[in-house]
């Protein structure tokens, strides 16, 4: 069972459009709303792919009052926190060509009740379970020790943590070593202070951050693949992907696989390539299912390609 941390979730709202032109009126061919923020993702891919998963995430308003409604519906538990603020909505834009234009709102501002009951929450609902995922951004009143704050008790409970956030809310939780961090490429690069340019690059900079505390690095470096950095070495996986349509909860999908395949190895890798893949396929934030996951066009190899340039390098 993976119980999923949310601080900051969203009502999301995606539109596809032919392409987008500043100031004219743009036509939707495709609209989607979803319960939105990176752990509520990752319960979603995990609900998608059959398995158990707790919602934790503070909700306020009619917006949140949708969005435990749009999980309930898609067979999620939801553990919600009442807030007094309400709860965010953004709007994504999805163009043919694959370009994606986020905006997103900031959130409700948490009081200091808020917060600890907030992971009071979690402490309760995370009994028993194989993994915590704490994701995304922290909302207005969180300090960026909240994360650490979390993986300590978490620890202390005896369950393992997988961390998906970045800038100092990242820095400040690796002193409390969590099992798993998982940061997109340029996540890593601002954590490490320097810039990626090839595969070998982003090898080196996970290995910095176990350095400072990660016991295990996935990191995603967008249409290269992925790449897995742990103690016991280091691999690199890829995907054959047809079609972009959205790439908006990709990352969470790929965690998801990841953990749902235990959160260690190769084979890990490979189911979280396989369901990031399938997710950049499907429109706006629609998770994929087992049906939706091709294995067959995953590759995972040890003989990481360290001096092949990134697609998209990070300065």
């Amino acid at each position: 069972m993976i119980v999923t941390v949310t601080p900051n979730p969203s009502l999301d709202r995606t539109y596809e459009v032919p392409s987008l032109e500043r100031g004219q009126v743009v036509r939707a061919t495709g609209e989607r709303m979803d319960p939105g923020g990176k752990g509520v993702n990752v319960s979603r891919a995990v609900a998608a792919a059959g398995r158990r998963t707790v919602a934790v995430l503070p909700l306020g308003g009619a917006p949140g009052a949708l969005v435990a409604e749009l999980l309930d519906a898609q067979g999620i538990d939801v553990a919600p926190v009442p807030v007094a603020g309400a709860t965010r909505s953004n709007i994504a834009l999805a163009e043919a060509d694959g370009v994606l234009t986020k905006i997103n709102a900031p959130g409700p501002e948490l009081s200091a009740e808020e917060q600890e009951s907030l992971l009071e929450t979690v402490r309760r609902r995370s009994r028993g379970a194989d993994w915590i995922a704490c994701c995304g951004s922290l909302p207005r009143g969180l300090a960026p020790s909240w994360y650490a704050d979390l993986v300590a008790r978490a620890h202390t409970a005896g369950v393992r943590i997988a961390l998906d956030t970045s800038g100092p809310a990242l820095l400040e939780a690796l002193r409390e070593g969590p099992d798993l961090v998982k940061p997109n490429a340029a996540e890593l690069a601002e954590a490490v202070g320097h810039s990626l340019a090839t595969v070998g690059d982003a090898v080196k900079a996970a290995e910095e951050l176990r350095g400072l505390g990660a016991r295990t690095v996935l990191a995603s470096l967008g249409a290269d693949g992925q790449l897995l950095v742990d103690g016991a070495g280091a691999w690199f996986g890829s995907a054959r992907v047809d079609v972009v349509r959205s790439n908006v909860g990709a990352g969470d999908s790929s965690l998801a696989g990841f953990l749902i395949a235990g959160g260690t190895g190769p084979e890990a890798l490979a189911l979280a390539v396989a369901h990031g893949a399938a997710a950049v396929q499907l429109p706006g934030s629609l998770m994929p299912t087992p049906g939706d996951l091709d294995p067959a066009a995953v590759t995972v190899t040890a003989d990481v390609p360290v001096d092949r340039a990134l697609t998209e390098p990070v300065a």
